[in-house]
């Protein structure tokens, strides 16, 4: 196999080890809040919301040390050791308590730190400047097509169900479990680059590639990947886009968690509320997937380079929001066991809703792929600490907004989204202008990005 062949197989490998890996996490977190509801009449009094925002929480404290605990184990080991983090809390869920589902909180946003980190790192090492807007779709619609298996099993089994048995949440959580492991176990096929250059080390060479199994000069490149990321993090077009990052990590939390919870709480969608979750996850991977597809395949012959992409996905969900705006209870959010039996500007439609959940995929894609592409193609010599930043800003916003969550009604969240959605897309633009200008200077072909 050529060299090219194996890096396209490595990219797929790892897309399709985060596919089963997030199969099984966006489906856990997806229900979490609606089966925690279920059970807070037992011994259990844990909330899906403080969860989550634990999760991202120590997800972008440990985003300071990730590179360089990249730079000392190696991807590969990082990704797999991550993976067993990930299938350990889900594993939790079968018979949850409270201490066990809070302390498997803080360990799995030390090991999604490492995970996302790592992850960027081997996109960037298999991917050059005319191969990394590609990359980077290949493998988002990989991940994001994990949203349409998981939640099609739980529309499917949970139709009808107005209230979660033990046995319906066993029955779920051992299968995803199993499924999370799967993906783990695929880390193993990735295919090591012999001439990448170590995370956070600009002036890597062979002869200390060779040597890297010494333990002194792994701590040097531990140190050098954590000094890169703090100079990273003040240049000015890693703040730029700090600002677009923090917005993909509020519309993470929102279509993640809290939309599915709104729908579930909706009494007007009868029978079908609990079921419409999962529908809901599918609408927003087929909207994942399409525009990872889109976006990331046909880059190439993109004369325009990433700011189109970033204004539809911005247009697309400014749509979104006023149409939920219209559709949802504002208390939906924060509901109790009972649902809610209010009604917004106008009746709860579910073609209504499930739109939205396609328009929310769908703007996530437009900003993930190009964020990621203008990642690898400004950091492709720092990747580990660039992408490490990255996770930082968007996993404190994350975190931030599931803390709200628990408080703040449905209009207040919308809005907030809409202002750093706004102020995002502008920084986005001014950092793509600058790259395209600084690519004119080289001689290269814009569209080439």
């Amino acid at each position: 196999m050529s060299s090219e062949g194996k890096k396209l197989f490595n990219i797929i490998i790892l897309g399709v080890s985060f596919m089963f890996i997030f199969t099984a996490f966006q489906t856990c977190g997806n229900i979490a809040q609606t089966v925690i509801t279920n059970l807070n009449n037992t011994d259990f009094h844990g909330s899906g919301y403080t969860s989550m925002s634990i999760i991202y929480g120590v997800l972008s404290a440990s985003n300071l040390i990730s590179p360089s605990v990249v730079a000392i184990v190696g991807p590969q080991f990082c990704m797999v050791i991550s993976g067993i983090f990930y299938s350990l809390y889900i594993a939790v869920f079968i018979q949850p308590t409270t201490w066990a589902f809070y302390t498997a909180s803080v360990f799995i946003g030390i090991a999604a730190a490492v995970l996302w980190t790592a992850q960027g790192n081997c996109l960037t090492v298999n991917s050059d400047e005319n191969t990394i807007g590609r990359n980077s779709g290949v493998f988002w619609a990989l991940l994001q097509s994990s949203l349409f298996f998981g939640n099609l099993y739980i529309y499917f089994a949970w139709q009808g169900k107005t209230h979660i048995s033990e046995s319906d949440r066993r029955t779920v959580f051992i299968a995803l479990t199993v499924i999370s492991l799967v993906g783990t176990v695929l880390f193993f096929l990735i295919r090591k680059q012999e001439d990448t250059k170590a995370p956070g080390d600009e002036d890597a060479t062979n002869e200390i590639l060779g040597e890297s199994s010494s333990a002194q000069n792994k701590m040097m490149r531990a140190v050098a990947a954590f000094k890169k990321s703090i100079t990273l993090s003040f240049t000015k077009e890693m703040m730029l886009l700090s600002v677009t990052t923090a917005y993909t990590g509020l519309e993470l939390t929102f279509f993640s968690g809290v939309y599915g919870t709104c729908i579930g709480a909706v009494n007007r969608f009868g029978s079908e509320q609990k079921s419409l979750i999962g529908l809901s996850g599918i609408f927003i991977g087929v909207g994942e997937i399409l525009g990872g597809g889109i976006f990331g395949l046909l880059s190439k012959n993109s004369r325009f380079g990433r700011n189109p992409v970033v204004m539809l996905g911005i247009l697309v969900h400014f749509i979104a929001f006023y149409l939920i705006f219209f559709n949802m209870p504002n208390d939906a959010p924060i509901a109790p066991m009972e649902g809610t039996d209010r009604v917004a500007y106008m009746i709860p439609s579910k073609e209504v809703a499930m739109l939205c959940s396609f328009l929310l995929g769908l703007g996530d894609s437009c900003f993930n792929t190009q964020l990621l592409s203008i990642l690898g193609f400004l950091y492709s010599e720092d990747s580990a600490p660039a992408f490490a930043i990255f996770k930082f800003v968007q996993s404190i916003c994350a975190a931030v907004a599931y803390f709200y969550s628990n408080y703040f009604l449905l209009q207040w969240q919308l809005l907030i989204m809409v202002i750093v959605g706004f102020f995002g897309t502008i920084t986005f633009f001014a950092v793509e202008w600058e790259a395209a200008a600084a690519l004119a200077a080289r001689g290269s072909d814009y569209s080439s990005i």
